[in-house]
């Protein structure tokens, strides 16, 4: 990723738009070919000599175009001609961003991978699901993986969708009427560099195709969250259902030996603000002055080649946690039955509604019971059965039935296969 955003490919791009845009003109006939086929052969650049140039001219694009006169010689009098910085500048910023976002996609396929193999592995793993953090009825991790999938599917579907509005280029002029220079440049410069021509630009392409690219890159970022932020959880002692791995020889604290901490799920935490914060960034940068200012240029010199940096390695460190996680079955079993069997209350109460007993009385029945379970910590079965309204209905076998964890995974393996995981 970071050699899509390097001094060196960008002005690779610049050239290569400047010498598509005298070969569209030499088919229209507004330049001589010869002249055009100079430019292909001789055109080149010497980054510290741009720099040098810069100090002169203040001038990225003028330095630019200098250094690259002095090598073409006369023919070089055609490069530019009719275009604009912006014309240079925005129509590589496309073309980067399209590099990245193919570079991400096959980041998330490669999670996608992982976190099923997980699915797959765990499909029937019991475990406690929680709501509020306090505990509500059985799930299993490979449930939760599951989840995890579906919601990288569709941060995929986002940047493919986000891509195609990316993927557009300007060669258009300084305020995009194209008063010096046919449309059809533009539509082969474009075409030629895998992008399609704006329908219409000023002198730059809207910003708020740029920050849909960054608003995409910060929900990934926010998902690449929730899901560290559910490891670190899983991880704290009291619960430790899951364990980032922890190599031979690794540190955990410069004063306490035996810490093993989440720190790649809160390294990944932390990242996800830096995104969500270029984000917001580009997102101001969509109100400019009429056909253009200059006020986003230097906020996406930053927040582009860094937010997506950091997006590809987040996705690929993620990618790496989730398959060295360590699972521990036996934590997760342990705390399901740390309330008594509480996780089967709702259970216990559609028995009773089934048996005909109005659902008020019913709810109310199996809460007396509930809260005895939560003081005493005899187990629900028995405080079901010791409640009258509940003995007066269900069976001893009946109840042990509704407090059994196995009914809450019938539909597992269903589940899995409608998020694409078999």
């Amino acid at each position: 990723m970071r050699s899509v955003w390097t001094e060196k490919r960008k002005l690779e791009i610049w050239l290569e738009i400047e010498t598509l845009a005298c070969e569209a003109m030499a088919e229209l006939g507004t330049i001589p070919a010869a002249d055009a086929a100079e430019i292909r052969a001789k055109g080149a650049f010497d980054i510290e000599k741009i720099k040098e140039i810069e100090k002169r001219t203040n001038h990225d694009v003028i330095a630019f175009l200098e250094d690259v006169a002095s090598r073409v010689g006369p023919a070089a009098r055609w490069i530019h001609q009719g275009l604009t910085s912006s014309d240079l500048l925005d129509t590589t910023l496309a073309v980067q961003m399209s590099e990245s976002c193919a570079i991400l996609e096959k980041d998330i396929l490669e999670l996608r991978e992982a976190v099923a193999e997980r699915a797959r592995e765990h499909k029937l793993t019991p475990m406690i699901g929680r709501s509020h953090g306090i505990h509500a009825e059985p799930i299993t991790f490979g449930l939760k993986m599951g989840l995890m999938y579906d919601e990288f599917t569709r941060a995929l579907e986002r940047l493919r969708e986000m891509r195609k509005r990316v993927e557009v280029g300007k060669i258009s002029g300084a305020v995009g009427t194209h008063a010096h220079l046919d449309p059809r440049v533009e539509e082969f410069v474009c075409r030629r560099l895998g992008l399609k021509a704006a329908p219409l630009s000023t002198q730059i392409l809207q910003r708020d195709r740029h920050a849909e690219f960054m608003t995409t890159l910060a929900l990934i970022a926010s998902s690449i969250d929730r899901w560290a932020t559910e490891f670190r959880h899983l991880q704290r002692t009291e619960v430790l259902e899951v364990e980032e791995y922890f190599s031979e020889g690794q540190k955990g604290s410069s004063a306490m030996p035996h810490k093993r901490n989440p720190i790649t799920g809160e390294r990944l935490s932390g990242l996800a603000r830096v995104i969500r914060g270029n984000a917001m960034a580009a997102l101001e940068n969509v109100a400019l002055w009429h056909e253009r200012d200059i006020s986003h240029s230097s906020v996406e010199r930053i927040i582009l080649p860094d937010s997506c940096t950091l997006v590809d390695y987040m996705l690929v460190t993620l990618r790496k946690l989730v398959a060295k996680l360590i699972v521990y079955p036996e934590n997760m079993r342990r705390n399901m039955e740390l309330t008594g069997g509480l996780y089967a209350s709702q259970a216990a109460l559609l028995m009773l509604t089934e048996k005909g007993m109005e659902r008020k009385d019913a709810y109310e029945a199996v809460q007396r019971a509930a809260m005895k379970t939560w003081r005493n910590r005899d187990g629900l079965p028995k405080n079901l059965a010791e409640e009258p309204d509940v003995a007066a209905r269900l069976s001893a076998e009946e109840i042990d039935k509704a407090c059994s964890p196995e009914r809450h995974f019938h539909h597992v393996e269903a589940k899995l296969r409608a998020v694409g995981i078999e």
